[in-house]
């Protein structure tokens, strides 16, 4: 089964109306994951930056975000990835990828061969292309 790796600019542009494009590519993801055709796999310090961004840049109540997550959490087709192998995150951060929370995405791509990741960030996405890793 297809391996996505959601970062989170994907996330948001999923939930918001920001970028029609952006939401355009994302979205079929989503639906295909809640159909059980994909996986979608989220590393929780995309959910971190996710609130975070919420909540200071859009100004989304804390409840409202609270929910977003519990519906995204209990999707099916979603796993959450908790594990971090800060050995290979601390090898290619900052030399390769210069952003952590970036970087931290590229390391967990790393653990699922294969897996694509989805992002939006054309920097990051050169980066990835660069350590031989997939990008959507």
């Amino acid at each position: 089964m297809k391996k996505y790796l959601i970062d989170t600019n994907a996330l948001i542009s999923f939930v918001t109306d920001r970028n029609p494009e952006q939401q355009a590519v994302v979205a079929p993801l989503f639906a295909s994951a809640a159909r059980m055709k994909c996986i979608l796999i989220c590393h929780q310090f995309v959910l971190t930056e996710f609130v975070f961004v919420m909540e200071r840049i859009y100004k989304v109540p804390k409840e409202t975000i609270n929910t977003m997550l519990h519906d995204f959490i209990a999707m099916p087709g979603v796993e959450l990835q908790q594990q971090t192998d800060f050995t290979h995150l601390l090898s290619i951060w900052p030399a390769k990828v210069p952003d952590f929370g970036d970087a931290l995405v590229a390391a967990t791509a790393k653990k699922f061969k294969g897996a694509v990741v989805v992002t939006f960030d054309e920097r990051f996405k050169s980066a990835l292309s660069r350590l031989g890793v997939e990008s959507l």
